[in-house]
C-alpha cells in the first residue's frame, strides 16, 4: 500500500482518481483488443497483469497508457503462445505514423521486460477457483460468477497486492455471498487455503468499489503525447530539452519583465534611447536563441535522415557487390562446371557398375536357392519311396498272419466238434 500511495505517478503530480481511471482504461483497452484479435482469455489476463504491474512502477506522465496497453497485448500473446503480427497489435494506427507507432511499441516492450527483470511468469487466480469450489462442494452456478469476478479483479491492483490464492478466496467468498451459499466456518474454510479473513474482506471491498465506478475514459496526462520514446536519449535529457524549449518559447514574458525593469531604470534617470537599444538587443538575442534551437532540431533531423540514407546506400552497395561477386564466380565457373560434370559422369558409371554387381549377386543367390529347393524335393521324394516300400512289406506280413490265424481257428473248430461227438456217443451207451 505504501508503494501505491507513493507511486511515480503521484510524484509527477497525478492524483489518485486519475491514476486509477487510467489503469482501468488500459485494462479495458487490452480486453477489447483481445476480443478483436480473437485471443484467448489467458492472453488478455496476462496482458492486464503486466499493465497493472508496470503502471504501479512507472508514471503515466512518462508512458502513454495506450502504448503500454498495446505493448502488453503483444508481449502477452507471445508469452501465452498465441502470437499476433505487430500491425494487428497496434490500436487504431494511421498509415502516416505506422513506423513511429511500431518503434514505440517495440521500445515499450523493452521497457516492460527490463522493469520485470525478464521474469514474466504470471499466476492467475482462475486455476485455483475450480479446485476451491470443488473442495467446498458449492453449486455449479457459483462457478461462472466467481470466474467473472476473477476477470474483473485484473483491472484493479489486487494482482499486485495479494497472492493469487488470496484473490481466489476473495472471489469465492463474494460469489457465495451473492448467491447466499453458506461456507463452513468451524473450522474456517479460508485457513485451509492459506488465507486470512482480513485479506478476503479487502478483496471484496476493492471489487465492490470497482463496480460503483463509471466507465473509464482517457485522460491526457502524458508529457509527450506524440511519441514518448522517439529519441534514443534518456528521460532526463528529454525533460531538460522540454524545459529549455519552454523557456525559449516564452520570450514575450521575459521582454515584458525586462521592459518593466527598463522603465524603472528610466524613472531613475536613464535616457530613452539607451532603453530602446537594450530592448532591441534583448529581442535580437532571443531571436538568435530561437534560431539556434531550430537549427539544432533541423540538424538532428538532418542527421537522422543522413543516417537513414547512409544505411540505404550501404545496403545497395552491398547488394551490388554481391551481384558482382556472383558474376565473377559465374565467369570463373565454366571449367569448374566441366569438372563437376565429369565427376558426375564418373559417379554415374560407378553407380551403374555397383547396380550390375548387385544384380549378379542376386542372380547367384537365386540360383543357390533353386539348387537348395531341388535337393529338398529330391530328399522328400526318396523319403516317400522308402515309406511306400515299408508299407508294402508290412502289408505282406499281415496277410500271412491273417492266413495263419484262420487255419488255427479251423483246427480248433474241428477239435471241438470231435469232442462233442465223443461225449454224445458216451452218453448213449
Amino acid at each position: 500500500m505504501s508503494k501505491l500511495k507513493d507511486s511515480p505517478s503521484r510524484k509527477d503530480g497525478i492524483d489518485e482518481e486519475t491514476e486509477i481511471t487510467l489503469r482501468i482504461y488500459g485494462c479495458d483497452l487490452i480486453q477489447e483488443s483481445g476480443i478483436l484479435l480473437k485471443l484467448p482469455q489467458a492472453v488478455m489476463a496476462t496482458g492486464q497483469f503486466l499493465s497493472i504491474d508496470f503502471t504501479v512502477r512507472k508514471s503515466f506522465g512518462r508512458f502513454n497508457v495506450k502504448r503500454v496497453a498495446a505493448s502488453c497485448v503483444w508481449l502477452a500473446s507471445k508469452l501465452e503462445e498465441s502470437p499476433r503480427k505487430l500491425g494487428k497489435s497496434l490500436l487504431f494506427p494511421s498509415m502516416n505514423k505506422y513506423s513511429e507507432l511500431k518503434m514505440d511499441l517495440i521500445r515499450t516492450e523493452r521497457h516492460l521486460l527490463k522493469e520485470m527483470g525478464f521474469i514474466c511468469h504470471v499466476e492467475h487466480p482462475h486455476k485455483f477457483i475450480s479446485n476451491y469450489l470443488a473442495t467446498l462442494e458449492t453449486p455449479v452456478e457459483l462457478r461462472q460468477d466467481a470466474w467473472n469476478l476473477a476477470n474483473d479483479s485484473l483491472r484493479t491492483t489486487l494482482c499486485v497486492r495479494f497472492k493469487s490464492e488470496v484473490v481466489a478466496c476473495g472471489v469465492v467468498y463474494a460469489a457465495a455471498r451473492r448467491f447466499g451459499v453458506p461456507l463452513p466456518e468451524n473450522p474456517p474454510w479460508w485457513m485451509v487455503f492459506d488465507a486470512d479473513i482480513s485479506s478476503i474482506e479487502e478483496v471484496c471491498r476493492v471489487l465492490a468499489h470497482l463496480y460503483t465506478r463509471p466507465k473509464a475514459k482517457y485522460i491526457p496526462v502524458c508529457k509527450e503525447e506524440v511519441s514518448f520514446t522517439s529519441s534514443n536519449k534518456s528521460w532526463d535529457t528529454q525533460t531538460a530539452a522540454v524545459s529549455k524549449e519552454g523557456s525559449l518559447n516564452t520570450p514575450v514574458a521575459s521582454i515584458d519583465t525586462s521592459a518593466t525593469k527598463t522603465v524603472s531604470d528610466a524613472d531613475s534617470g536613464g535616457s530613452k534611447d539607451t532603453l530602446v537599444k537594450q530592448a532591441l538587443d534583448k529581442m535580437r538575442e532571443s531571436k538568435r536563441s530561437d534560431d539556434e534551437s531550430k537549427d539544432t532540431t533541423t540538424d538532428g533531423e538532418g542527421r537522422e535522415d543522413s543516417i537513414v540514407k547512409s544505411k540505404l546506400e550501404l545496403r545497395t552497395e552491398t547488394s551490388r557487390e554481391r551481384s558482382r561477386d556472383r558474376d565473377r564466380e559465374r565467369e570463373r565457373d565454366p571449367e569448374r562446371d566441366r569438372n563437376r560434370e565429369k565427376d558426375r559422369d564418373r559417379e554415374r558409371i560407378r553407380d551403374r557398375e555397383k547396380q550390375k554387381s548387385r544384380e549378379r549377386e542376386r542372380e547367384r543367390d537365386s540360383g543357390r536357392e533353386r539348387e537348395r529347393v531341388d535337393t529338398d524335393r529330391e530328399f522328400v521324394k526318396e523319403r516317400s519311396h522308402r515309406s511306400r516300400d515299408k508299407a508294402k512289406d508290412s502289408g505282406g506280413h499281415s496277410d500271412k498272419s491273417r492266413h495263419h490265424s484262420s487255419r488255427d481257428r479251423e483246427r480248433d473248430h474241428t477239435y471241438l466238434a470231435r469232442e462233442k461227438d465223443r461225449y454224445r456217443h458216451h452218453m448213449k451207451q
